[in-house]
């Protein structure tokens, strides 16, 4: 199976970590993403049936309105992907546009566009709600045409929903399957990044995925993925699971010359582990490339 893209630019997207996820992630009718962000597992994974959910509400407009006019959006971004439209002074009209729309099209038309011609594909808004990742300066932004195609066909087989991620896991019945990819524990206290979609992911919320991730393996036979950075607190927030150790290649620049190695681990909550701890870290030595 040939490995997709996801159309999106995404921070921490999990493209390069596609292969050691679905080596992780059990078999299942359907599949629950709590935290679709761009949605690199729902395209290189192959289940019957799928709830794609994520907290901003421009991300599955985008989603939903690909899903149910895939031809028309397609041809209507193209549109925005012409050379005077990557220019500064253009950028700027277009995200000050975008932040005054209430229209679902529109902003997801431009949605697009912001994430190709923004700062290194950021998604970010102020406390107010606007959007304010700044111009990219790229030489040619790539129109993801074949990816957009892609997904809009993959798409008819899922569900997409905008709300807090517990919820989520409310919806999901045995026989179905959860992964999470949530925003990530930060390295270290100045690291952390919580301006996407104007909502925080703070400790707490940490700890409430992992304590929905024990109830769902233990009361109620779900099993739930989990990708997060490695650290001592995600040990320990993730001390029910079993826990794949991998060193990731991480992209630190603009032009994605420069990487460094980052730890990172897969949880998997299974309803098979719970009565039965025993030593649970499964270290991976070779590195991943992040795209």
């Amino acid at each position: 199976m040939k490995k997709q893209r996801a159309f999106l630019k995404w921070a921490g997207g999990k493209y390069a970590l596609v292969g050691d996820i679905k080596r992780v992630l059990p078999a299942g009718e359907k599949l629950i993403e709590p935290f679709v962000g761009a949605a690199s597992v729902f395209l290189n994974t192959d289940y019957e049936r799928y709830l794609l959910n994520d907290i901003n509400p421009d991300l599955i407009g985008l989603y939903q309105t690909l899903k149910l006019k895939p031809k028309t959006f397609i041809e209507d971004a193209k549109t925005l992907f012409v050379a005077r439209n990557n220019d500064k002074d253009a950028y700027y009209a277009l995200r000050e546009q975008f932040n005054a729309s209430l229209d679902v099209y529109e902003r997801s038309l431009l949605f697009l566009y912001l994430n190709r011609h923004g700062y290194n594909g950021l998604c970010r808004y102020n406390s107010k709600g606007g959007f304010n990742v700044p111009f990219g300066q790229y030489k040619k932004p790539y129109f993801p045409e074949a990816e957009l195609e892609y997904f809009a066909l993959k798409a008819r087989r899922a569900t997409f929903t905008c709300e807090p991620f517990h919820q989520s896991f409310r919806r999901a019945r045995e026989g179905h399957v959860i992964y999470c990819d949530p925003p990530y524990l930060p390295l270290s206290p100045t690291a952390n990044f919580t301006a996407y979609a104007m909502h925080g992911f703070g400790l707490d919320d940490q700890q409430l995925l992992a304590k929905k991730a024990v109830q769902a393996a233990k009361n109620r036979n779900i099993p739930v993925v989990i990708s997060n950075h490695d650290t001592e607190q995600g040990r320990w927030l993730y001390r029910d699971a079993q826990i794949t150790a991998l060193q990731v290649n991480r992209y630190i620049s603009q032009n994605g010359a420069n990487r460094n190695k980052v730890g990172e681990l897969i949880a998997l909550f299974s309803p098979q582990l719970f009565g039965a701890h025993a030593e649970n870290v499964v270290p991976l030595q070779r590195q991943v490339g992040q795209g």
